[in-house]
Formats: structure tokens, C-alpha cells, sequence
């Protein structure tokens, strides 16, 4: 690959652009580069490197709302948020990790790219419902920008749901603007012990319809729970299923009692509380548990009442390790990388899901569909927009689909 492009402002990220595609020579957009490893290597010749365009523009934390260049660390705007008890609610995984990165937070752009979210997603919902608006360079060379710091200035297309999950493939962010939301006074966790997975599935269904607003459900088969650098998960010997929730403090230990009296009569029972339960959720949040495993790495969304099956048969046929999330709509799982990731185990009985690829070698990422195969009628429409947004297809080609 020939030398990195770093643009330093928006108009010199324009003229990146046109240089590219005046030159017939594709580019691989990164951030900080920690999210190279998700999905397939990109046909380019360039890395356009957006670290540059980094810095918090506007933060009214009385108006919830924040806008930064698109480079910036993940880290910073976690901490300036932080300093006035505000957080991010769909709770950005920390990715880097996966990809051996020290880095792991990666940019604000790269998160909304990406359309990443964590533990919080099946309450908070997605990346995408949090950007208000964006700026950026088309596959055109053209800057153009979408939304506004209030959802009412959103009017016409809503190109905020479109780039979000693009992975850079129809524009270059340059400025991101997003909603932020105050941070819960006090976080405990519920846990459950020894229970199976389809058990912890409709566990997890009961507790997320009960009246105590829970905002976090997993379940840790035994093995994985084991991994935990949390004494109680740790050395419990058995699977754990972990309810979380927030808000003032005496709300919290009611709604946590009440947890733990519906669930009493099917296993032992604890709370996690303060640090310990903060600490529990980052790890759920950026996988940690299957980090020490050398082997690919899949993520599946699928109806939530279907997770806890769907993982007994998928680890049973491949032999590997995973977990619940999103209250059993999300399954983590790690098997031996061999030819494919066993990909035709794993894309069977989604049930109108879809599975991603999130770590292989390689050459695995290039023979396997790296995202959930498109119908034809679907694939055709993605292919007009990319065509509609990158005609010269200079933009992260073959980032999400071979050849496009």
C-alpha cells in the first residue's frame, strides 16, 4: 500500500477525495484503524486516515447534545461526558480489543459508522437513533452534511440511518452530531445461578416485561463465566444470567429486590453493586470473556426468545464458546476459524436474523460472506445507493460486499 492520506480539515479531506478519484485509486477509511479486522479486507490502494479531524465542537450538557470531528477518541468523549454525568446510552463496545489493538475505543466516527452499541441497545436502542446529524465527503468529492443538533431540524432524506452501518462505504465523515443522556445515579446487578440457556432466555424475557426497567440482561454459560475478572462470576462454579438496573438509589434497590424475590425459587441468587457491577458490564460490552480464545468470532442478532436454543445447538455443532446479550437477542460466539468459521452452522435457524463475521484471518474474510447474505432485490438496492453516493466505488471497496 503507497503512502497514508491524512487529511486536517474537512476541505482537504475533499481534496483527498477528488485526488482518488481523479486517479482511479480506491482508499481504505479508518479512524484510528482498531475496527481494520471488521469486515472484509477493502480492495484500496490508499488509507485516507481521518485521526486528524479530532475535537469536541459543541457539548451543551444542559441540551443533551454534542458535536465532534469525527476522529475523535471514543476515550475523550466518554470522559468529557462523564465529568458532567452524562454518558452515551446505547454504550459503545470497545472493539479495538478484538484486533489486538491497545486503542480499543477507537473514534466517534468509526462507533457511528459502524452503527456499534452494547448491552444497553435493547432498551436505548441503536447508534443510529442517537446521531442527529453529520457532515462529510461523498465518493463524489462532494461535502455534504444531513440532520441538526434537534431531531426537528431533521427534515427530508434521513441520511443519518443510511451511513450509520456503512462502514465507510458511501461517505468520509468529518463532524458527527449525536444526543447524550444523563448517567444513572447508582448500577446494580442481579445474578442467577445454574440456570441453562433456553432457561436463562425465558428468564430474561420475564424479567425484561416485568415493571422494573431493567437496562441490561446476559447470560454466561459456565465456562464463560469463569473468564470474569469478577469474584462472584468467577467462582460461581456455574452459568450466570445477570440482570442490571439503574437509576436513583432507592429506586434501585427496590426494583433489585423484587428481582431477586421473582427469581429466588430457580437458583441461587446475588448482587453485584458500585464498581463490581460497572466492571461486570464492560466486560459483557467488549466481550472480554471470549478475548483469550484464538479463534473467529461471530456476532448473531436473532429473535430474543430463540437465542437460548439457537446457542446450545451452535456450540454443540462447532464446538465452540459464546453467550447471550440484549436479552438473549444477541449471541457471541467463538469457534475454530478452519476454511469458513463454520459459517453454515452458524447461518442456520436465525429465524429471519443475520450473523456477522467479526474476526478471521484474512483469507477466511474473503471467502466467507463477512455480513448476513443480502436478498437479490436488497443486494440490487444497495448496490444503486453505493453507486449513488461512490460512482468511481473509491470509498472502502469491497469493506462489506466482494466488489462493491
Amino acid at each position: 500500500m503507497r503512502d497514508d492520506m491524512k487529511p486536517l480539515n474537512e476541505e482537504h479531506l475533499r481534496e483527498c477525495v477528488a485526488e482518488a478519484v481523479a486517479g482511479g485509486a480506491p482508499l481504505e477509511v479508518a479512524g484510528q484503524g482498531t475496527k481494520r479486522g471488521f469486515g472484509r479486507p477493502a480492495a484500496a490502494d490508499r488509507r485516507l486516515e481521518l485521526s486528524a479531524l479530532s475535537g469536541i465542537r459543541l457539548y451543551e450538557p444542559e441540551e443533551l447534545v454534542m458535536s465532534a470531528g469525527a476522529g475523535t477518541p471514543l476515550d475523550e468523549i466518554e470522559a468529557a461526558l462523564a465529568a458532567k454525568r452524562q454518558m452515551l446510552a446505547f454504550e459503545p463496545p470497545h472493539l479495538g480489543r478484538i484486533y489486538g489493538h491497545a486503542q480499543a475505543g477507537g473514534t466517534i466516527g468509526g462507533v457511528f459508522a459502524c452503527n456499534l452499541a452494547g448491552p444497553r441497545r435493547f432498551r436505548a436502542g441503536a447508534a443510529r437513533d442517537h446521531l442527529l446529524g453529520f457532515r462529510g465527503v461523498s465518493g463524489r468529492a462532494e461535502i455534504f452534511k444531513s440532520g441538526g443538533r434537534v431531531v426537528k431540524n431533521v427534515t427530508g432524506y434521513d441520511l443519518s440511518k443510511l451511513v450509520c452501518g456503512s462502514f465507510g462505504t458511501l461517505a468520509a465523515l468529518s463532524e458527527v452530531t449525536f444526543k447524550v443522556l444523563p448517567a444513572p445515579e447508582k448500577t446494580w446487578t442481579v445474578l442467577v445461578f445454574g440456570l441453562g440457556a433456553t432457561e436463562a432466555a425465558a428468564a430474561m424475557a420475564e424479567a425484561a416485561g416485568a415493571p422494573h426497567e431493567v437496562t441490561g440482561l446476559c447470560h454466561l454459560p459456565a465456562a464463560i463465566a469463569m473468564e470474569s475478572t469478577v469474584d462472584y462470576v468467577a467462582g460461581a462454579g456455574t452459568s450466570v444470567t445477570a440482570i442490571r438496573v439503574e437509576g436513583p438509589g432507592p429506586s434501585v434497590e427496590h426494583r433489585a429486590g423484587a428481582l431477586k424475590a421473582m427469581f429466588a425459587g430457580r437458583g441461587g441468587v446475588e448482587e453485584l453493586h458500585g464498581h463490581r457491577s460497572g466492571e461486570f458490564w464492560t466486560e459483557i460490552r467488549d466481550v472480554q470473556p471470549l478475548l483469550g480464545r484464538d479463534r473467529a468470532l461471530w456476532r448473531v442478532s436473532l429473535p430474543a426468545t430463540d437465542g437460548g436454543a439457537w446457542l446450545d445447538r451452535a456450540m454443540a455443532e462447532t464446538g465452540g464458546d459464546g453467550y447471550l446479550d440484549w436479552a438473549g437477542g444477541l449471541v457471541w460466539l467463538a469457534v475454530a476459524p478452519g476454511d469458513d468459521a463454520h459459517a453454515a452452522a452458524v447461518r442456520q435457524g436465525l429465524n429471519g436474523g443475520h450473523a456477522t463475521l467479526m474476526r478471521a484471518p484474512d483469507g477466511v474474510r474473503r471467502r466467507v460472506p463477512v455480513f448476513e447474505p443480502e436478498a437479490t432485490p436488497v443486494a440490487a438496492l444497495s448496490r444503486r445507493i453505493k453507486e449513488g453516493f461512490d460512482p468511481k466505488g473509491v470509498l472502502n471497496p469491497g469493506r462489506m460486499v466482494e466488489g462493491v
